[in-house]
C-alpha cells in the first residue's frame, strides 16, 4: 500500500497563488474594517457569493482583481508586494 504523502499530491504554484490572493483580499478586506464578508460586498455592490469565491481563491478576471484593487484604494504594486511568492528573475 502506497503511503499518502505531501509529494503524492503536490499543490501546483497556481492553486499555491490563488489561496494566497483569496488571504490577501481577506485580510485587506478585515483592514478597512470589515469583519464580515457579506457586509462588504454588499456595501460594494458585489454579490456576496462572488465575493466569497475570491476571498476562497478561486481563480478570477484579472479585471476582477483590479476592481477590487481600486475598491481599497491601493496600486497593483501595493497590492501584490504582500502574500505571494514572486520569484525574481537572477
Amino acid at each position: 500500500m502506497k503511503k499518502n504523502t505531501e509529494k503524492d499530491t503536490p499543490e501546483t504554484t497556481v492553486e499555491k497563488q490563488l489561496k494566497n490572493l483569496g488571504k490577501r483580499i481577506t485580510a485587506l478586506r478585515k483592514k478597512k474594517g470589515f469583519t464580515n464578508y457579506e457586509f462588504f460586498a454588499y456595501e460594494n455592490k458585489i454579490g456576496r457569493s462572488q465575493y466569497g469565491r475570491y476571498e476562497r481563491g478561486t481563480d478570477m478576471q484579472f479585471s476582477s482583481i483590479v476592481k477590487l484593487i481600486e475598491m481599497h484604494g491601493i496600486t497593483l504594486k501595493e497590492f501584490f508586494s504582500e502574500g505571494f511568492d514572486i520569484k525574481e528573475k537572477p
